[in-house]
Parts: C-alpha cells; structure tokens; sequence
C-alpha cells in the first residue's frame, strides 16, 4: 500500500517533467504540483483499498487480477482528475495520460517482479537436482495434456518446490512446437515411455479432465508401461465449485476409469424447493443419506434433520454441516424408523416439509439370512416413516429404492419392491403429501459396495473374489447419484417412480482388474482373479425396469416409469405386503410369505 501511494507521487512528478519539453519546471507547474500531490497519494490509497488490490494474491496473479489492476489504476486517474478539476488545480490532460501509463508501469512491475521471486527460477534448481546439491528431493514430472488445465498445472507447480514440471505430451500436433509456460511439448501418448525413459521421470500427471473414461483408461495403460508414479489432477467442473484445486494432485481412482459426466442441476428450481424447508433425511448418517444432507445443505433449507440409529456417523455429520453450513439449523435425532411411537414422535415435534428416506438394509448376503429383519426395516419402516409423513401432512415424501427391486430374486430385493408400493399405496391414502420413488443401482464407494470389499482384498488377502467372469452392474458416484435424487424430488407430483440413467452396466471382473492395476500390480500374475460362484438370491445383470415404458423428464438423466401395474394389482401386492407388515416371529412363516411374494412379482423367480 505504501509502495503504491508512493509509487502515484512519483509517477505525477515524471509526468510533469515528461510533458515539460523544455525539460525544466516552471514555477507555476512547481506550485501545482505542491498543491496536488496528496491528492494522488490519497487517490491511489483508497481506491486500490476499495477495488480489492490488497485482497489479490499477485503470486497466483491471472488476466483477471491484472484487469483488476489497470481497474484500479485508471479510476484512480479518473478520480484525481475530478478532484484537481473541482479545486482549480488544472492540468493538461495528457499529463494524465502519461501519469496513467507510468504508475500501471509501477504497480504492475513490482508485482510482476513479486510473482517471479515466489515462482522461483525452474532452471536453477533442476541444476541443482541434477547435481544433487539439493537437500529436499524433487520429482521431475510429465504433464499429459497442454490445455487449459496442463498450463494452470504447470503455473502451479512451478510455485511449489517439491515437483519440476519438465515436459508435456498432447495428441493436438498442433501443440507439438510450443512451450506450456515454458515446458515444451514433446510428444503423444505414444510417446510417454520413451520419453519418461529419456527424462528420467518420476512422476506422470494426467491434466485432462474433459477426456472419456475410454480414453484415460489407454493413457494410463500406456503410462503403465514405465515405472512412474501415476497422478491426476481433479475435474475443472469441481474447481469452480469450489470442491476442488487444480493443485490438488491425486492418485488415479477407479471413478476416472468409469468416466461419467459431471451432473447439471436446476439449481435455481431446486433452491426453490428447498430454501428455507425443514428437511428430515431417514438413514442420515449412511452413504448415501450423509451425501443427500450435505447437497440439501447447500441450497440453504432452514432445519435438516438427520434421523438415525448409530450416533457417531450421525454425529461426525452434524459437526461437518455446522462448520460448512452455519446458516443452516442441523439436528441430529436418534431413532428406528421399525419404531413407530419414535417416528410419530419426531413428526409431531419437528414437523418436517419434505423427506427422504434412505434408511435400509442392502446387504443381499445378509438379508437372505435375516429374512425378518429385512422386513421389517425395509418394508415396515418404509411404511411407518411415509405413513407419518401423511399424517403430519409433509409436502412431500421420497423413498430411496433400487435396481434390485426390479425382478427381484432375493429377499432384500422383494422387500425394496414392497417399499415402492408402499410409498405409491400410500399416496393415494394422503393426497395432500406427494409420495414418490427414486430408483438407481449401485454406487461407488459405499459402505459394503464392492469397491471397497476388492480394495481390502488387495492389500490383506493379495487376491480378489469375483462370483461370475460375465456378471454386470449399473454403477454411479454416491455425489452423482444424490444430486439427482434431489433434483428428480423436485420433478415429482405424486405416485411416479423416477429412475436414474446409470449408463452401460460394466462387468465386475473389468472392475477388480482396474483396481488391481491400480493398485500397482498385475491381475492374475501378481493378484489372482478367483470365481467362487453366485451367492444365493444374486443376478447376472439388474435391471432398472422390466418392460415398462419410461418418460423422460426435463432432466436428460432422470426418467419416469410408465408402469403397467393396474389397480387391482396394486391392491393384490397390498394384501400381501399387510401380511408381512405384521412380521410374524416364525422364520418358516416369513420365508414363506416372501416366497409367495416373490413369486407374485416375478412368477419366474419361483420356477
């Protein structure tokens, strides 16, 4: 700040001295100097405070920041200008234009200067490596791709001291013959082994977040070939979310090799719906609960509710969205959605506009074991939380479903079908609450989902389980697959089921040998790949719908499921799904039910 007013008085001085072609001032042009001097040092202190030049980070200087400055500089030649006009100081007015061009010249000088002194000199200490004077070790780098986020990574390693950017590689022949601030552009893919060899390179880094999932999967099989570590740098799309850096280099994750694109939300519609809501969230501690509480969040409801039976996620939740959130009330409240005085309490106390329920069991495995259970956390808890949210008159209610509610094979399926015929029988005993489902398939990274499950064996048991080499799952981000359960909530109007375009299903045996690639081993040579058979209950491929018609919705991701169910059949299932809900303690009784059931909903699953 300092420099800068200074910097001003100066720089009016040169002016005058500029513009006076007989090189001397006069003593008039003496006087108004004398008289308007502080004029231009206060000018420039002020306005420079209130355009923001202090807040900038000159280290990480871009085009904006230094519009920014030439901003700042002309209105505060614009402003000293009026004032001296104003005063009866007058000057001609090119005095002014070259006062504008030297004080930008002084301003932006010692900036620019401040910006190389924090860069450091790249060359310097890639000498120093190479002679190992250096006493901090330093990765030697290769940057894939010389677009937008290959430059913003260069720019950014070249602050840091602990990675030399020293080559990039694009497939763009066009960029072969320039530098990416000052790093040549080598090569193609092609050409990363040889070149990795020749550079001795340490490290590789994909800087491509607009590339196909086919596509990163080449380049990192080609990268492979060599010794190098593999990283990534994070999708452009999350920077300017704020959710991420460009800076923030990674290890290379089983997502990237899945490859799907980044949602777009309605964001406006959605805040509508929200803003200012109480929002009770069943199973808000879980996977897929905490993500829906944590997207809920940020279009400011007034209260969230996070209904759940295990305290620590719950409570490691609430912690997380009062830090994030602060505007936003957050409660967490301990409870079974099986206990229904529980239930009715929360209703009656909180009053909750919207909800969703994503509390269940999903362990297929585990639920053909503990057929009750299931029962009665999937099915009568699904009944007990929409019930309540009629009564207590909740604008709305949505259940969180699945694929494996379509032609469902095992009990963990039938009960997650008897739960969206819950939610649409129910619907039609509440009209003023709307009742809706959202159905999608696996996700990644849940609690019990396979990526984890293949990560474990990997590291503790070096090999990898896989029941069939053909079986094929849907699978989507836990993020990916939240957002638009609150964007396909919004869409609903009463008794839809809305289903998630998952994309192509992609073979489980394809999964374990990425993650084991990965992981920095050879499937089958240094990780086995073992078959052990279907478990019970378990299908080749799931579906999302049988041979319904779906409706696309104004979301190209979300569709609507033209169902074929007729009345009569909705109530022959409710027959059934009141017998269960009374949940007899004899097992016999119960699996009998569910058979009957099964069989009712999909008559081939009983042949």
């Amino acid at each position: 700040m300092a420099y800068d007013a200074i910097a001003s008085v100066i720089a009016i001085l040169l002016a005058f001295f500029l513009f006076d072609t007989e090189l001397h001032l006069t003593l008039q042009t003496f006087e108004r100097f004398k008289n308007t001097w502080y004029i231009y040092l206060l000018t420039s202190i002020v306005v420079f405070y209130l355009i923001g030049f202090y807040d900038q980070m000159w280290a990480y200087a871009s085009g904006v920041t230094y519009l920014i400055l030439v901003a700042g500089v002309t209105f505060q030649m614009l402003l000293s200008l009026i004032i001296t006009q104003i005063i009866g100081q007058r000057l001609p007015f090119q005095v002014y234009i070259v006062y504008w061009f030297l004080l930008f010249t002084a301003v932006a000088a010692i900036r620019f200067i401040y910006r190389l002194t924090r860069s450091k000199n790249v060359l310097s200490r890639l000498y120093r490596d190479n002679r190992k004077f250096s006493t901090e070790p330093v990765i030697r780098v290769m940057i894939v791709g010389a677009g937008m986020a290959g430059s913003q990574l260069v720019t950014e390693l070249q602050r840091q001291n602990k990675r030399i950017p020293l080559l990039a590689v694009d497939d763009n022949k066009l960029k072969q013959t320039f530098k990416v601030n000052g790093v040549p552009v080598l090569g193609t893919r092609h050409d990363i082994p040889d070149l990795a060899k020749e550079y001795r390179i340490d490290e590789i880094i994909l800087a491509i977040p607009s590339a196909s999932s086919k596509n990163i999967r080449e380049i990192i099989e080609i990268c492979q070939q060599t010794k190098c570590d593999i990283k990534i740098v994070p999708f452009l799309s999350n920077a300017v979310e704020g959710r991420s850096d460009i800076g923030e280099i990674r290890d290379i994750d089983i997502q990237d090799l899945l490859g799907r694109e980044p949602v777009i939300l309605d964001t406006a519609g959605i805040s509508e719906k929200l803003k200012n809501k109480k929002v009770l969230v069943t199973g808000g501690g879980g996977s897929i609960g905490s993500e829906l509480c944590r997207q809920i969040a940020s279009f400011m409801p007034s209260t969230i509710l996070i209904f759940d039976i295990y305290e620590n996620n719950a409570y490691s939740l609430q912690l997380e969205l009062c830090r994030d959130y602060p505007f936003v009330k957050t409660q967490v409240l301990i409870g079974s959605v099986r206990d229904r005085e529980r239930v009715d309490e929360v209703f009656k106390i909180w009053k909750p506009d919207l909800v969703y329920h994503a509390a269940a069991h999903k362990h297929v495995p585990l639920m053909e074991d503990n057929p009750c259970e299931a029962v009665k956390n999937n099915v009568y808890g699904t009944f007990n939380v929409a019930d309540a949210a009629g009564k207590y008159k909740a604008e709305k209610f949505v259940l969180i479903s699945t694929d494996k509610a379509v032609n469902p094979t095992n009990v963990m399926g039938a009960t997650k079908r008897l739960a969206e015929i819950t939610t649409l029988a129910i619907n039609m005993k509440y009209p003023a609450t709307t009742f809706a489902c959202v159905r999608f398939g696996n996700v990644l990274g849940s609690e019990g989902s396979v990526i984890p499950l293949f990560k474990k064996q990997i590291q503790t048991e070096k090999r990898v389980t896989v029941t069939h080499p053909d079986i094929k799952r849907f699978f989507m981000t836990i993020p990916e697959a939240s957002s638009l359960v609150v964007q396909a909530s919004c869409f609903a109007k009463g008794g839809e089921i809305f289903i998630l375009d998952m994309g192509q299903p992609v073979k489980i045996v394809d999964l374990a040998t990425d993650l084991i690639r990965l992981s920095g081993y050879e499937p089958n040579v240094d990780i086995p790949i073992q078959f052990i058979g279907l478990r019970p209950g378990e299908k080749m491929v799931e579906e999302l719908f049988l041979d319904e018609e779906t409706i696309q919705t104004e979301h190209s991701e979300i569709y609507i499921l033209d169902q074929i169910n007729t009345t009569e059949m909705l109530e022959q299932e409710w027959k059934h799904l009141k017998k269960l809900i009374k949940c007899p303690q004899n097992a016999d009784e119960l699996d009998q039910h569910m058979q009957e059931l099964i069989h009712l909903i999909n008559p081939k699953a009983a042949q």
